[in-house]
């Protein structure tokens, strides 16, 4: 059993995963652009009748068979108490990421709930929470990959190995978020939270026979602070930091977006800008976005300069993607005028 349990993770291991709580979550350098993968609490969190995103991430192609990550999510109010401070929104989010020599498939659809409530006399505070829950298929080519038993004598020959492992598994995962917004002026507004992902710690296991002392998928925790400083009518900062853990992996991402409002529209919500962000992901990689705002849409466009030590291997090659977001605008904000701060994610 040992020798199988060593051989099975020297294989995984060529994917970037284990067999078990090793496995970790999808990530995005424009974090902004799939929000529900950030923290619960963000469903419906958004100056807007509904949102829309998109996002798609190419990364490792100069190393490997490239890992190529998409996701698309919907959300928006659902429920709204008496007055405006008071509502409830749904979402849902899916993404597909494929990694590795193996095809190492995840695909994962998600529901998304979040309670929104407003403070103070001019509902310039806000507490969030939000739960989901979903459903995740991976799968493996098992055809595609080598064993150590099928090496024999200098020679090759079909193992036994392969007809121990699924090349399918399927599991549910829970998630929760919480976040606080607050907006001291018209120009300046700062959100914080936390969110748990894989409460649940699903047993995710290629193995047809699982050990009793297999453990589940390990907790992804994130923290986030965004903030939202309007210098002027036409400038503002958008600084953020997102910090991530699971298992014995985590990610610090830190960094800004400069934003430059073009045109004389008034309500920021359908302005056209265009912005530009230098961010840092700790031991890994530096980061460049950049893109367009107009009438709701905001493409952005993002790439990774690896500073890790893959950056020799990859040949100076970093990870690439491409984000497409629509918020239907909100008529009270034309009635306004003054767009009141959003939320940084």
């Amino acid at each position: 059993m040992m020798k199988f349990r060593q051989t099975v993770l020297i294989a995984l291991a060529v994917l970037g995963i284990s067999t078990s709580a090793e496995a970790q979550d999808v990530h995005f350098t424009q974090f902004n652009f799939s929000p529900l993968t950030i923290n619960p609490a963000f469903t419906g969190m958004h100056n807007g009748l509904w949102r829309a995103s998109g996002i798609y991430r190419n990364q490792w192609n100069s190393v490997t068979t490239p890992y190529v990550t998409t996701g698309i999510s919907f959300d928006a109010p659902i429920y709204r108490g008496v007055g405006s401070n008071t509502y409830l929104s749904g979402g849902v989010n899916f993404f597909t990421d494929k990694s590795g020599d193996g095809n190492l498939m995840n695909n994962t659809i998600i529901g998304s709930l979040a309670y929104h409530k407003s403070f103070g006399e001019t509902d310039n505070m806000s507490i969030s929470l939000g739960m989901q829950g979903g459903y995740v298929q991976k799968s493996i080519d098992l055809s595609r990959l080598y064993f150590a038993d099928e090496f024999k004598n200098g020679g090759y020959n079909l193992g036994t190995t392969q007809e121990l492992l699924n090349n399918r598994i399927n599991s549910y995962v829970a998630n929760v978020g919480v976040n606080w917004g607050h907006a001291p002026s018209e120009k300046f507004a700062y959100q914080i939270g936390a969110a748990a992902y894989n409460i649940n710690q699903p047993l995710e296991s290629f193995q047809k026979q699982t050990p009793n002392n297999e453990v589940g998928l390990g907790m992804r925790i994130n923290t986030q602070l965004g903030i939202v400083w309007h210098a002027n009518d036409r400038f503002s900062v958008l600084p953020a930091v997102l910090y991530q853990t699971q298992t014995n992996a985590s990610e610090l991402i830190a960094g800004t977006e400069l934003k430059f409002r073009l045109g004389e529209e008034d309500v920021r919500s359908v302005a056209s800008s265009l912005f530009l962000g230098g961010w840092t992901r700790t031991g890994d990689a530096t980061l460049v976005t950049g893109g367009i705002e107009m009438k709701g849409f905001r493409v952005g466009v993002g790439y990774d300069l690896t500073s890790s030590k893959l950056k020799t291997a990859a040949s100076g090659v970093g990870g690439f993607e491409l984000g497409v977001q629509y918020i239907q605008p909100n008529p009270i904000d034309f009635a306004r005028k003054v767009f009141f701060p959003c939320a940084r994610f």
